[in-house]
């Protein structure tokens, strides 16, 4: 029986080993071959991303064209990542066209804060994020230009248009009369000093835009005080592009560029200026008037040629991965004889060691740059020079036409009159050579057995080295009288940092709760020195009393800090932060040397609320609470606590033994001097309504800074000075700040994106002295018509009211007689108007269509007042005709006003300077693959300084402090690119 049963078994073997084999085949069946495109936001190819099935083994990565191939089980969950993108999990289906959403564009993206990171949504400070895609377009020579009109309460205006000139960013107004109202610079977790190297205008100009892939922006003291005793005036942290894992792809972009002026100061032409010699000049006056027709303006500007080339390569393994990148740009300025030329490398590699528990990331920078400054005098000779005179004649000046005079038959270079612009130019050789180089590395730990506690050692440096020649030949007039000059610059800087801070983050689900707690310690030294150098004629003589008694200074400081910060977050709701800093200072004594810098913030995410949770209307809704205080220290000189001895100038010297000397002379100390030290108040709404198609910001905010540094007047003998820089004073902010994005149209074809952005800020002085004192007026400064005094904007004008004709004329010296004693004197000045705007706004638009993009930005300022000093300098009769033995040009106002002599101290000159400036208009187009299919390519044009709508007379509404003298105009830009990937 049993036999049987077996034998009934063996016979069931073939139909078992049929339906096992059956079953492979329907497995084998089941099995597909699914093929897609990876793209990324602009529709570029994405390549090396790696793409997988979820909880199986093997996978693929995408080619150089997005493109990728990969057999999965039927109904497979394809899991796709990459660096500097989201991971996905995606359906697999036959054929796929899949978007990969930048790290830098959803709402849930992770922010770079100080020591660390956190998401966007859950941010408790006012902290503002631009990305590379949003960036500023065109000739763009500083990193900062990149972010103009991006940012919210974020003010960023260049100095002029010189190539590489320097920029004032402001982030919420000023916090500081006499310290630095610069924000601090942190790039990858390296805190830039502000120590200016000789031969830049611009420090930051020998970093390449081209390396850098978003800025944050954090404004209030919740976010900032982290940074403590540097960061009453924001901290603007820079994260540059980082290198992935994969095979290598390249990228290459060129552009080349053609600036022009776009306004010439308004001054009488050669007909204009001849009528008005004849109508009122004398006979010797009228004679002195050449026979040519010189528009100097036009004589000293060019058509400023420039190019900025790029290429970066992206790869390596999935343990290193790296990015190379070099640049070299080459933009002359349209002051002829300007030109930066600029050489910029940079590497990034980010090993990743031990399974991932070590992560190092290695950031290096270097640049050298070349430049040829232009004699900026022959922007004011250019207005002032007489246009009935030739550019050239024959004579010793090198041949260029100069005012002379003759006394008893001698004849001889007019001391008085002004240079020959073109001259001033071509004769002049100031040429500078810069080497920069800085970068970090940095090191983090997870512990293999408590893999939420991160140890965290981060080393920078940052060296440099600037040095050049200004070379006069002797005959030129510019430096006549010194035989010519042949001087020389040079400094160096050497900054070291080291930073170690414990980072713990800990989901604690037992009772809905996560906590991130970070602890540390830096340092931080600033050294340079600052190379001193006798003045030299064209021969190599040094001209007497300039000789150097010490060949260099080398100034140093350093600061010591501890600081901690914990964040709490419960049921993803409810967040707390609080951070502690407190830094010590070797510019103060030690009674004083130490800063405490507290914070405390708290966020409501209201949208997680079970009242807004379902809502299909609001996306996000965040309310933000904070409080903080911050310090300033920059700006600030060294030791400014005990006695610093100095050489005396020459009126100062002594006779010893028939030879006279310079002597040692001190500056005034202030033992007690201290920390500026910014108290600030923060109320925050974040929202997104309809899926965050629309989304933005709303802010409140409130700044006191106390212990302000200001310079009062000491009794005579007190010192070693009449004026004192000592903490006496108080300014105040407040403010609004509103942030819009929406995407009111989105299509498969067509998209249109919209970002508006407006602030509001007050600032006011409540305090400048020591004891309330109302004698004192306040301190002047700006040729006496600028002044800060309580009650009152900083900087706001100091003048008279000047008092007009029945046809609308300004009277030539008469004012306002305040107090109506028949004399107009001090008691009749009054505070009129602020040099800084009420409002500021930015608007940014983009247009996309299939593979054509337009875009433009625009930025405004409102309630901003100028000083138009080129007008009240020159736009006078004894400008043009005077007892000087030459002649001058004027500003047409002239004719309007008639003044003769200057009418310095009239408010006639402060002028509205509001504005409205289309910074730029763009287009591009991608064409796709070329080149049998090898590369992308992307081509785009560009318009930048497109068009200025203001009331303001001058030259351009935007100059920082509000004195109009003289500006570096600003060209107007034409710009032609390509970029190519492969």
């Amino acid at each position: 029986m049993h036999t049987g049963r077996r034998r009934g078994l063996h016979s069931l073997k073939p139909v078992i080993l049929a339906v096992i084999i059956c079953c492979v085949q329907i497995v084998a069946l089941a099995q597909t071959t699914v093929k897609g495109t990876i793209k990324n936001e602009k529709g570029e190819p994405v390549p090396s991303v790696s793409v997988k099935v979820k909880n199986a083994q093997g996978g693929t990565q995408t080619d150089m064209n997005g493109a990728f191939s990969l057999t999965v089980p039927d109904n497979a969950t394809l899991v796709l990542s990459s660096i500097g993108y989201e991971n996905q999990e995606i359906k697999a289906g036959s054929a796929m066209n899949i978007t990969m959403k930048s790290l830098g564009t959803a709402l849930t993206d992770v922010v770079v804060i100080g020591y660390g990171t956190q998401k966007k949504k859950e941010l408790t400070g006012a902290i503002s994020t631009v990305t590379s895609k949003d960036f500023q377009t065109g000739v763009i020579v500083t990193p900062e230009q990149l972010i103009a009109g991006k940012v919210a309460g974020v003010s960023i205006t260049t100095a002029g248009g010189a190539p590489g000139s320097a920029v004032q960013i402001r982030i919420r107004g000023g916090a500081s009369l006499n310290a630095s109202n610069d924000p601090l610079l942190v790039i990858d977790g390296l805190p830039l000093s502000n120590t200016n190297i000789y031969g830049t205008s611009n420090p930051l100009s020998l970093v390449n835009p081209n390396d850098i892939e978003s800025f944050t922006v954090l404004k209030d003291a919740a976010s900032t005080a982290i940074y403590g005793s540097r960061a009453s005036n924001g901290v603007i942290i820079v994260t540059t592009k980082k290198g992935r894992a994969g095979k290598p792809t390249y990228n290459f972009s060129s552009q080349v560029s053609a600036g022009t002026i776009s306004k010439y100061v308004d001054v009488l032409s050669a007909a204009q200026f001849r009528g008005y010699v004849d109508s009122l000049g004398t006979a010797p006056q009228k004679a002195l008037m050449g026979k040519a027709n010189t528009n100097w303006q036009k004589e000293i500007y060019q058509t400023a040629i420039g190019t900025d080339n790029n290429i970066s390569v992206v790869g390596g393994s999935k343990a290193l991965p790296v990015r190379v990148s070099a640049g070299y740009l080459n933009q002359q300025g349209i002051l002829k004889t300007d030109k930066l030329e600029r050489g910029t490398a940079a590497i990034s590699l980010s090993p990743r060691l031990f399974d991932n528990h070590l992560k190092i990331d290695l950031n290096l920078k270097g640049a050298v740059s070349k430049t040829r400054f232009a004699n900026n005098a022959a922007i004011a000779a250019a207005v002032q020079f007489d246009p009935t005179q030739p550019v050239y004649t024959n004579n010793k000046y090198g041949n260029y036409f100069e005012w002379e005079t003759t006394d008893q038959g001698v004849t001889s270079l007019n001391k008085l009159a002004t240079r020959n612009p073109v001259s001033l130019l071509e004769l002049y050789n100031n040429n500078s050579n810069v080497q920069r180089s800085f970068g970090n590395a940095q090191f983090d730990y997870s512990f293999h057995f408590l893999p939420e506690l991160h140890a965290n050692l981060n080393l920078g440096y940052d060296v440099g080295e600037g040095k050049g020649t200004v070379k006069v030949p002797a005959y030129a007039a510019q430096n006549y009288l010194d035989s010519g000059q042949n001087n020389q610059y040079k400094n160096k800087i050497s900054n070291k940092m080291l930073e170690f801070y414990f980072n713990y983050t800990k989901d604690l689900a037992s009772i809905k709760s996560t906590i991130n707690a970070t602890a540390g310690y830096g340092y931080y030294n600033n050294n340079s020195t600052n190379y001193n150098y006798p003045s030299v004629r064209a021969n190599g003589n040094i001209i007497p009393g300039t000789e150097q008694k010490y060949p260099f200074a080398k100034p140093e400081n350093t600061i010591l800090s501890y600081y901690g910060r914990l964040i709490y977050t419960y049921n993803t709701k409810y967040i707390l932060a609080a951070s502690l800093r407190t830094d010590g200072s070797s510019k103060f004594a030690k009674e004083n040397r130490w800063g405490v810098f507290p914070s405390a913030a708290f966020t409501w995410r209201m949208a997680q609320e079970e009242f807004l949770k379902n809502s299909k209307a609001v996306s996000d809704l965040n309310l933000r609470l904070s409080y903080g205080i911050t310090g300033n220290q920059d700006g600030i000189d060294n030791y400014p606590y005990q006695l610093v001895f100095g050489t005396s100038d020459n009126s100062s010297m002594v006779k010893v033994d028939g030879t006279y000397i310079n002597m040692a002379t001190p500056t005034a100390v202030d033992p007690n001097i201290r920390w500026e030290q910014t108290a600030s108040y923060d109320a925050g709404l974040d929202y997104g309504f309809l899926n965050n198609r629309i989304t933005g910001s709303l802010d409140f905010y409130f700044k006191k800074t106390k212990d302000l540094l200001n310079k009062i007047p000491v009794p005579a003998g007190s010192n070693f000075g009449s004026e004192l820089l000592t903490n006496v004073g108080n300014v105040e902010n407040k403010g609004v700040e509103l942030t819009i994005g929406a995407t009111p149209v989105k299509t498969k074809d067509f998209s249109w994106d919209v970002n508006f952005n407006v602030a509001y800020n007050d600032i006011k002085i409540t305090n400048l002295t020591a004891s309330k004192d109302s004698s004192f007026a306040g301190n002047l400064y700006g040729n006496g018509v600028q002044i800060n005094s309580v009650g009152y904007s900083p900087g706001a004008f100091y003048v008279w009211r000047q008092l007009y004709s029945k046809e609308g004329k300004p009277v030539e010296g008469v004012y306002e007689d305040k107090n109506g004693d028949n004399v107009i004197n001090q008691s009749d000045y009054y505070r009129y108007k602020t040099p800084f705007p009420k409002w500021i706004m930015g608007f940014t638009t983009n247009f996309n269509y299939r593979k054509w993009t337009l875009s433009t930005t625009l930025r405004a300022n409102i309630g901003n007042y100028m000083y138009n000093n080129v007008a009240a300098g020159l736009g006078l009769q004894k400008n043009i005709i005077n007892p000087l033995g030459y002649l001058g040009n004027s500003t047409t106002d002239v004719l309007y006003t008639g003044f003769v002599d200057g009418q310095t101290h009239s408010d006639y000159y402060v002028q509205n300077a509001s504005f409205l400036k289309m910074d730029n208009l763009g287009v591009s187009y991608k064409i796709g693959r070329v080149f049998n299919n090898r590369m992308n390519m992307t081509v785009r044009a560009n318009c930048q300084n497109v068009f200025t709508v203001t009331k303001y007379t001058g030259l351009d509404p935007e100059i920082s402090g509000g004195y109009d003298n003289n500006l570096y105009p600003r060209p107007r830009t034409y710009i032609l690119g390509i970029n190519l990937q492969f």
